[in-house]
């Protein structure tokens, strides 16, 4: 089960089918989408976060194979500002987004470090990997601030189109000793 996590500024709120419409009116923001996966259709379609999370994170959760939470701010836990997720795949352990006005306030760090707690003293995984647009500056900030070291570089395909690739990792020992 994906519990609710608590930072200093957050919930972590673990994803449910009611958070789909919410969600459908924060994500779809060329800003926020850019460099996903280009598997993410765009231009978004009505009723795709809802089919995201019904259908992709919610099976995934059951099965024990993913954790998801929607970023709420404590003093505002009705809006939902953004996403975090834990994957059980290889090379695609963590993905966030985050909504532009409440980037760069390191709400996304301090949700990272939660998450990254969970994945390594709950579940004892002995690694994480995230990959990552390489012109995505902000990403790359949080996982260097986080001790993540990259591991490896290419090119793959995001909605914004093909560009540099770079997978980053930090084990659990590494995480522990921080």
């Amino acid at each position: 089960m994906t519990p609710e996590i608590k930072t200093q500024r957050l919930i972590l709120k673990p994803l449910e089918s009611g958070d789909g419409q919410a969600m459908q009116i924060a994500f779809p923001r060329w800003e926020i989408v850019r460099y996903l996966n280009a598997a993410v259709p765009w231009p978004y379609p009505e009723g795709a976060a809802q089919n995201y999370v019904d259908n992709v994170v919610l099976p995934a959760v059951k099965e024990g194979r993913g954790w998801c939470w929607s970023i709420r701010r404590q003093e505002k836990p009705e809006e939902l500002i953004g996403l975090i997720e834990l994957r059980d795949a290889e090379n695609d352990n963590r993905g966030f987004w985050l909504v532009p006005e409440w980037q760069q306030r390191g709400y996304m760090s301090e949700a990272c470090n939660a998450v990254n707690d969970f994945w390594f003293k709950t579940l004892g995984r002995e690694v994480l990997r995230v990959p990552k647009a390489a012109v995505n500056t902000g990403s790359v900030k949080i996982s260097r601030k986080s001790g993540m070291r990259l591991i490896e570089t290419g090119k793959k395909e995001y909605v914004a189109g093909v560009l540099d690739y770079e997978l980053w990792e930090l084990t659990r020992d590494e995480w522990l000793s921080n």
